[in-house]
């Protein structure tokens, strides 16, 4: 499907037809541009910013972000206001760790350092309900509506969350045909920090090596009909690792942005101190 024909109110429609989530898995399936900015400081406050910005979904990093899930019920509260649903990184591949950040009404999951295809599967289960996976099943949660909206819910869950796998070591992108074919895996998303330092090029994303494990990846994805992402350490890269391919992005953080909108300010303030 050419994603060109598609309305920003036909996705809105789609997106929030099912009780009162937002889903973006089809659209990401499709092969449409998704952009993402990181939610990494633990403040609602900046992901209500960010779902106001215009950007298509929200990662909440609980992995290295500074908020743990104290944190995240307000920062999910927060996303609902917006038109960015939010996609959550927990920390490790463990069933119980999918089970609470999907029961707060986190659209998808993204899941650190899948080496195999059996971790893979690990986690595309702990997505879903039974018969499909392993999630336990509760009605009064707030991905339910506290029970308002369990059977809508619960019919297309499995069908509407996203699984996001992140591909950060040399065996991921060794391994990464057999990953990318697991029922259920709809992301292969590249950490080039990682990926660059199991690689033995750190932080260099244009060396030949990262390229060609870059490349690996996208072809997989492409091979099997699920989506490429990867985070962009600068903008200077967005163009290009998009014709490669990468089509569920994330192009900044929170964090980011602060530090580099105070640097700025205060570079140009310091331009008028007497020296």
């Amino acid at each position: 499907m050419d994603p060109a024909i598609k309305t920003d109110a036909d996705h809105k429609l789609r997106d929030v037809e099912r009780g009162g989530m937002k889903f973006i898995r089809e659209r990401v399936l499709n092969g449409e541009l998704m952009f993402g900015i990181g939610a990494n400081l633990g403040s609602s406050l900046t992901v209500e910013m960010i779902g106001a910005s215009g950007f298509d979904w929200i990662w909440i990093d609980c992995e290295h972000g500074t908020g743990d899930y104290s944190e995240l019920i307000p920062q999910m509260q927060a996303a609902s206001i917006g038109d960015a649903p939010p996609v959550v990184r927990i920390v490790w591949n463990e069933a119980p760790r999918f089970k609470r950040v999907l029961d707060l009404g986190a659209t998808g999951v993204m899941i650190p350092w899948v080496n195999t295809a059996e971790e893979a599967r690990q986690a595309a289960a702990a997505m879903r309900y039974p018969p499909d996976g392993i999630r336990g099943v509760a009605r009064f949660n707030r991905a339910c509506g506290f029970g308002q909206d369990f059977d809508k819910y619960f019919e297309k869950a499995n069908q509407n969350l996203l699984t996001v796998v992140q591909i950060e070591t040399e065996e991921g992108v060794n391994n990464a045909p057999e990953i990318a074919a697991v029922d259920g895996v709809d992301v292969l998303f590249i950490g080039p920090l990682d990926l660059s330092v199991s690689l033995g090029i750190p932080q260099q994303f244009e060396n030949p090596k990262f390229l060609s494990a870059m490349d690996s990846v996208s072809a997989a994805c492409k091979e099997n009909s699920k989506a490429a992402g990867i985070l962009v350490p600068n903008m200077d890269y967005l163009e290009k690792w998009i014709a490669n391919g990468f089509t569920f992005l994330v192009v900044g953080s929170d964090g980011g942005a602060v530090a580099s909108g105070l640097k700025s300010m205060a570079s140009t303030c310091g331009k008028f101190k007497k020296h």
